[in-house]
């Protein structure tokens, strides 16, 4: 007989085939994990990297640089795509692909960007942002890639988001700006080794919309061809290359195909063309000069850069060239070579945002160049062989490193110190509330465009707010404009004006016929609105002397009238014609009513060199303060003030900035 010790319970039978239960995972929270184990390291390096080049770039980008007229354009046409469904605001005429500046609609559409700020150009600045850290985290992957280490490629991230030279240009609205993220990402997918078939097509990809975005980063392409032809795997390599180089082809025809569509491919009578767009960048618009002509606009372009970041220059050029004996990154190396020399073709136009292109490819090749001289003298150290050209070559480069080091630490931070404390954009928003604030809204204007969405969203008829540039140019503002410029109302001159208005016959004519109300800032900030005097600076000119005159005249009787107690200063302003006519009418009422005190008189921001329109009057004789603010807003249209404000024992009296003519006879 068994003993039933012996046998086993039924509860700790197992079946054969029963599964083996093991503890439960989460496939996801596995992989994740794999993930940060493997790359942890790198995030370590790149997440503060990425961190630092948001504050940056975010840090007082509403105060510094002032708004341009560039980035005004970019932002209007990335505007007219989200709100008015065309792809500019004005007749599009081909001078870039729109590529770049759909991207930037598409981000201020997703993002409720126009919403968040009372200056459009500020939503193009966030957008900026967004591309430029992009481009950071890109810059460092591509580092990698042409095997850099993490410090290496830290350093080269950190150059290119903190430099005073790209915090310039990053913060710019510039579609150069859009497009370098894609540069770096067509590189980056030209080093792929595995995969390369799919890692090809992105990079052919991404190249094509690098060009869409701004047409200038075609320069590019031997290099990036180049990059992929030494990478690509022999056995296929005629088979990858052909479907890329395809796949780029059609990218590129898709811009024609969009003329095509339009019937605006070649030139016809009364449209544009893609042809005289391509002809004018090419080939007729006017060259930037020379370098060694301190007048030129190349002379201005590269001094405005030099001013900004000389170590970053001289270090970047100099790593190009020693950077095409190292063969990891020759072809980048070669690529700066070549665009640094296309700067200074004969007879050829320089845009000011060209250095956008150079800038992470310059921050790369610093950092590759310098590390590998620091890895030349650690072997050196180390007792392995290395050749007497490369030590001395690789201290050489240290010595110049740290001298760079030293010489950036008061450049940067002066440079750096400036973009987050100053307010060099406070002009162009005091010109703008004075306009919405004083100039009626059925009034015509000729302005920078960098304030163009403001005004048109602050009520003025977008038709009746003319981009300077278009006055002669666009066919359908002239057709809106039959007598030019005289039936533009006022003039907003800005850095943009003053430089370029003066190509146009149009704007120097506005300019010549106008007289400044209003002007704000000083040096290259400042910010005029001039009144245009349609019948010629010669009328105007006689015109304003008979007012003066006349304000002159009567001023003085009034001066003497023992009723107005007012200061020398006040009656000397009297004397002189300096008070707002209908003031004049209204104190002379008033004081025949019985004594008035009138403060001295105070100039409202912007006004200066105007008419004071602004008066602190005190009543006496026993009249309160509200019976003289009834009596004043009792005035007839003509004379009643823009506003009356209670102060202190007395009421501040304002009328509008433009006085109705004639008032005074």
């Amino acid at each position: 007989m068994t003993s039933t010790l012996n046998r086993p319970r039924v509860t700790d039978a197992v079946a054969p085939d029963a599964p083996v239960r093991t503890p439960r995972q989460d496939p996801p929270r596995v992989a994740r994990a794999s993930w940060l184990r493997r790359h942890g390291a790198s995030l370590a390096w790149l997440l503060p990297v990425l961190a630092v080049a948001a504050v940056v770039q975010s840090l007082n980008m509403a105060g510094s640089p002032q708004r341009i007229d560039d980035e005004g354009t970019y932002v209007a046409q990335a505007w007219a795509v989200q709100n008015l469904g065309e792809l500019a605001h004005y007749t599009y005429w081909y001078d870039h692909p729109p590529v770049g500046w759909l991207q930037i609609s598409a981000y201020t559409a997703l993002t409720g960007a126009f919403s968040r700020y009372s200056i459009a150009v500020l939503a193009g600045r966030e957008a900026m942002v967004f591309f430029t850290v992009v481009a950071v985290a890109l810059l460092w992957m591509l580092a990698r890639k042409v095997g850099l280490g993490r410090v290496a490629a830290s350093a080269a991230a950190l150059v290119f988001a903190v430099s005073p030279l790209a915090v310039q240009f990053h913060r710019t609205v510039y579609l150069d700006n859009v497009a370098t993220p894609w540069l770096l990402a067509a590189f980056l997918f030209a080093l792929s080794r595995r995969h390369q078939l799919a890692g090809y097509a992105a990079a052919s990809a991404s190249f094509g919309i690098a060009v869409l975005s701004k047409e200038t980063y075609l320069l590019a392409l031997p290099f990036l061809a180049w990059t992929m032809f030494r990478g690509a795997d022999k056995s296929t390599r005629r088979y990858t290359l052909s479907i890329a180089a395809s796949l780029l082809v059609l990218i590129g025809l898709s811009y024609v195909a969009l003329a095509a569509v339009k019937g605006e491919l070649l030139p016809g009578a009364g449209r544009v063309s893609l042809l005289e767009g391509i002809t004018f960048q090419l080939g007729t618009r006017e060259s930037s000069g020379s370098v060694f002509d301190t007048g030129s606009l190349f002379f201005a372009t590269v001094s405005q850069w030099w001013q900004l970041d000389q170590v970053l220059i001289v270090l970047g050029a100099a790593a190009s060239v020693v950077g095409l004996f190292l063969k990891r990154v020759r072809p980048i190396a070669a690529m700066m070579v070549f665009l640094i020399a296309f700067m200074f073709r004969p007879g050829g136009y320089l845009p000011v945002p060209y250095v956008i292109m150079l800038l992470p490819f310059a921050a790369l090749l610093v950092a590759a160049v310098s590390e590998s001289a620091v890895t030349t003298w650690r072997a050196r150290h180390a007792s392995r062989g290395t050749t007497a050209v490369r030590r001395t070559g690789s201290v050489a480069w240290i010595a110049v490193s740290v001298a760079a080091v030293i010489a950036i630490v008061p450049l940067w931070s002066t440079q750096l110190r400036g973009f987050f404390l100053s307010d060099l954009d406070a002009p162009m928003r005091d010109a703008q509330g004075w306009i919405s604030d004083n100039v009626p809204k059925d009034s015509r204007l000729l302005v920078d465009d960098a304030m163009w969405v403001d005004l048109v969203d602050d009520g003025f008829a977008r038709d009746n707010v003319i981009w300077f540039y278009k006055l002669d140019t666009d066919g359908a503002v002239q057709a809106q404009s039959p007598n030019g410029w005289r039936d533009s109302d006022f003039i907003v001159t800005t850095e943009s004006v003053r430089t370029s208005g003066g190509s146009s016959a149009g704007i120097q004519s506005a300019l010549d016929n106008s007289s400044v109300v209003a002007s704000f800032g000083t040096g290259d900030q400042t910010v005029d609105i001039r009144r245009i005097d349609s019948d010629g600076a010669a009328q105007a000119a006689t015109d304003a002397d008979t007012a003066a005159a006349a304000r002159s005249q009567v001023g003085a009787e009034l001066a003497q009238n023992p009723s107005l107690q007012v200061s020398g200063v006040f009656r000397q302003a009297l004397e002189d014609g300096r008070i707002d006519p209908r003031a004049v009418i209204v104190l002379g009422q008033l004081a025949s009513t019985g004594a008035v005190t009138v403060a001295d008189p105070q100039a409202l921001p912007g006004e200066s060199e105007g008419l004071f329109r602004q008066l602190v009057v005190t009543p006496a004789d026993g009249q309160t303060v509200d019976g003289l603010a009834a009596w004043i807003e009792g005035l007839g249209a003509t004379y009643a003030p823009e506003s009356v404000t209670p102060v202190d024992d007395g009421l501040l009296v304002t009328f509008s900035a433009l006085p109705p003519d004639g008032i005074l006879g």
